[in-house]
Formats: C-alpha cells, structure tokens, sequence
C-alpha cells in the first residue's frame, strides 16, 4: 500500500498512519474470502486402530497428510487388542505428525491451532493422542480444540462441497451407528443409535465366523471387505434373515440379533456339508450376500423413518434437502446404493464423502478445528487439561421422541443389482 501519489507533502508520520489504516480496512473486508484464509491446523486422529495427522488451511485444502493403519497387524490377532492398538499409535505418532508437517512444509509455529480426537473411542487409543497433543499444544504455545470424532465424521463433507446447515446424517463404522440432524457445527439431534453393537463389527465378526481369511483374495481385506467381495458373486435370496426391530417404530439399529441369525445358518449349514468349525463353507458367498442386504435393509428402513420424522417436525430445509452418509462402513457400495433407494425415494440428494474420507483419518479432525476455530467453538488454551471419553453422545437426543411418533414406514423395493 503506497502513499497517496498525489500528496507528497503529507508528513512521513501521516503516510505510516494512513498505510496501516488502509491495510486495517483491507483486511477487514477481505478476512472472509479465500485470498486471507492464511490460519493452519493440524488435526491428530488416534480413536481406534488408524493413526493420522494432516495440516489444512481455512479453504479445506490438505497441505500435507499421513496415515498409520494398524488393519493388518489387528487382523492377524483376530481384532482389535486395545493394548495392542496403544503401544502401536505411540510407537508411530510422532513420526505420522512429523511427515504431516514436513509434506505441508508448515511448522509449528505457523499453526493456528491443534485439533485432536479425545471422544468417543477406545480408551486407551484416544489417550495416546490426547497426551501427545496436549504436550505439543503447550510446547508451541497453540490452542488447542477437543473433537468429538463423529462430529468429525458427519461435516467431513463440507470439507469437500459446499454444504447448508441443517441436513440429515447417518454415521455408520465399525463402533457407532447414529441418525442425527445436524444443525451446527456443534449442534445435532440424535434421531437414533446403535443399541448394541455396529454395523462394522458385526460385518467383522460373521467374517471371523466364516472363515474369511482363509479364502486367498480376502486374507489381506477387513472383515467388512472381505463380506462385500465375497457378496459381488453371492445370491441374497438363498438364505434370508429378519430384518432387526421390525415392530419397533424408532430410528435406533440393533445388528447383534441379525449376527445370532447368522451364526445358527453357519452351524446349520456346516452340519448339513460335514464340516467343522473353521472350514469356508461352499455356500459362503450367498451368506455373504444375504447378510449385507440385511445390513443394508436395516439401515435404509431406519433412514426411511427418519426422513419422514424430519419432514413430519419441519427439521430439514423444503428446498434440497440433504442426507450425507459417512463413516467407515459408508465405502460398502451396496450400502450406499440402498440409501440412494431411500433418498430417491424420499426427494432427498445422498452425499458420501470419497471412501478414504470415510474411514479415520487425520484431515476429517484437522477440517472439524478448521470449523470451530471460524465459529469460535470450543477453542482452549494450551494449559487447560483435557480429559478423554470413551463414551459420548452426540447432540441432544429425541430418540423417545421418535419413538413415539411411532411412524408407519411405505413400502420402498430396494433393488439392487
């Protein structure tokens, strides 16, 4: 910002003041565009078994990233030891930070702030990057801001694409299940959970139980993998299994029921060929099949209730209305096509973030600081102690309010190929 050519004869004190006062007003007008957004964060995930940091500017862009999976190690032993999966993220997260910053060329102390994942997860993983975090924080003097890691799941997409509060999410991993409408960058109705155990877990265990491993072209996917590989080839309508809480008109998911229905086919179907436990059955692709769509099916008529309670309660916008499905479980194709059955059904658009996003990662928790650190949410000094949670709910829940809305569901086909 030059003097006033025209003026020369204002005092050099005069043009000093007049210099920084215009840039004041510069500033001021250009804090909201893309040209100043200047602030970095880095964002450290460790709430179960992927260890991952990454930098991103204000804009959403990732200016260095780096993933430690544990997948192959808790696959050996079966799933996921959380001593294990501890002593793992404490011997590489310091190196995952590291390869961060450097592949961002951003140093320390460059941050705006430190974001970490301290809720929910497995205690002893969360702890690991809640201890490193804080010591960084106050070692560089930084704020530093405590995410909620399905918080971070459900705006991950607003990373990606412009994306208007309210809108229906469905959050879907190998640990939660949840409906929420999301309201604010820290502001959620929890339509409904998981009342026992998830969708990942669920598809990981009946893996196990069917031998999965064994199969060459699975030994090195995840369980969840591995059912739907195996389904691409299987027939659903072979077996058929109940969909879970079918005279329960909520929002809230059960798989442990479908989990004990496939067990008892397994035990059935290996006394019927001889066989012993631990054999791959000849029939493994359609139990594969049949079990995915039950999965599926459960999600989809869940979803289908909440989209009518949000419509029903004015929740989401009439124009564009919008159902963003994420999480780990969110990469499984067929289940994302029979959530596509549901949101063409209902006039909704289905957003998924690209699978890698959809598992856990460093960027998703970088970008959650990014938006509380716009809003002025949440944002601590590098001093104040943290604690971590293994447990957390997210938002304020009005699940006994869906409930007892007890809303009949339409029949909706979902037809997959």
């Amino acid at each position: 910002f030059p003097a006033h050519r025209g003026n020369m004869a204002f005092p050099t004190m005069i043009q000093s003041k007049v210099r920084i006062l215009l840039r004041l007003l510069w500033c001021k007008q250009t804090a909201g565009s893309k040209a100043f957004r200047s602030r970095l964060v880095l964002g450290i995930e460790t709430s179960c078994d992927e260890t991952g940091a990454a930098v991103m500017d204000e804009s959403g862009a990732i200016l260095g990233e780096s993933l430690h999976s544990q997948k192959e190690v808790h696959l050996r032993t079966g799933g996921i030891i959380p001593t294990v999966a501890q002593a793992l993220h404490r011997g590489n997260i310091e190196r995952v930070v590291q390869e961060a910053l450097d592949r961002s060329a951003v140093a320390p102390a460059q941050l705006a702030a430190v974001a970490a994942t301290v809720k929910p997860g497995l205690a002893l993983s969360l702890a690991v990057g809640l201890s490193f975090s804080q010591r960084f924080v106050r070692h560089h003097n930084k704020p530093f801001i405590p995410v909620h890691h399905m918080e971070a799941h459900a705006l991950t997409v607003r990373m990606l694409q412009p994306l208007h509060f309210p809108f229906l999410v469905l959050l879907v991993s190998g640990g939660h299940a949840l409906l929420a409408v999301a309201r604010g960058v820290d502001d959620f109705l929890l339509l409904g959970r998981t009342l026992d155990e998830a969708p990942g877990d669920t598809l990981d265990k009946v893996a196990r139980r069917l031998s999965l491993r064994k199969l060459p072209r699975c030994a090195a996917l995840s369980g969840g993998q591995a059912i739907e590989l195996l389904a691409q080839d299987g027939d659903r309508k072979r077996f058929r299994f109940r969909t879970p809480m079918g005279q329960t008109p909520d929002c809230c998911f059960s798989f442990a029921g479908l989990r004990n229905q496939v067990t008892l086919l397994i035990q059935k179907q290996e006394a019927e060929e001889g066989v012993e436990e631990g054999t791959v059955l000849s029939c493994v692709s359609d139990i594969a099949a049949a079990t995915q769509h039950t999965v599926a099916s459960h999600l989809a008529k869940r979803t289908h209730r909440a989209v009518l309670f949000c419509r029903t309660n004015r929740l989401l916008p009439s124009q564009n209305p919008t159902l963003v499905l994420s999480g780990g479980v969110a990469s499984n194709q067929y289940i994302r096509k029979a959530l596509a059955v549901v949101a063409e059904a209902t006039g909704l658009q289905l957003l998924c973030p690209p699978s890698r996003f959809c598992t856990d990662n460093g960027a998703m928790v970088a970008w959650n600081g990014v938006e509380r650190l716009r809003e002025g949410i949440g944002i601590l000094a590098p001093e104040v102690e943290v604690s971590y949670e293994p447990r957390a709910p997210l938002g304020v829940d009005i699940t006994a309010e869906v409930r007892a809305a007890a809303i009949r569901l339409p029949s909706i086909r979902i037809k997959i190929p």
